[in-house]
């Protein structure tokens, strides 16, 4: 498996983690009654400030996710797999960890700049497979 892959496993395995670390607190603040319900209406409680921003960096990932799957398939079906698309696929996968504190505890500037690093990383790999 290239590296590419590799990353990308790593990252959707990244993905569950993110998912336990909103679930758990949500279900506890909104009670697993709304959770496990429709959710046809707004939760009559609102969830804490990092609870709801878990929430918005899992969606985040979930984003950002499609575009490095995309870059690390096409260079992997590819044969094109160099030095800089692995130490571009970690880079991406380092900003994804980083991503979650920072957003967490909201860190900006630097939420934003781990951010682009993550996204920086996917868009190289999309141009090494064009070039």
């Amino acid at each position: 498996m290239t590296p590419e892959l590799t990353v990308l496993t790593l990252a959707a395995l990244l993905q569950v983690v993110q998912y336990v670390l909103y679930a758990l607190p949500a279900n506890l603040e909104l009670g697993t009654r709304y959770t496990a319900g429709s959710r046809d209406h707004a939760p009559d409680q609102q969830m804490s400030k990092r609870t709801a921003r878990l929430g918005r960096a899992l969606d985040n990932h979930f984003q950002g996710l499609i575009l490095f799957g995309i870059a690390a398939t096409v260079i992997s079906v590819s044969g094109q797999s160099s030095a800089l698309t692995a130490f571009c696929a970690y880079a991406y996968l380092i900003a994804r960890i980083l991503y979650i504190p920072a957003y967490a505890y909201g860190l900006n500037p630097w939420r934003s700049a781990i951010w682009a690093v993550g996204f920086l990383s996917s868009l190289i790999i999309l141009v090494v497979a064009l070039v």
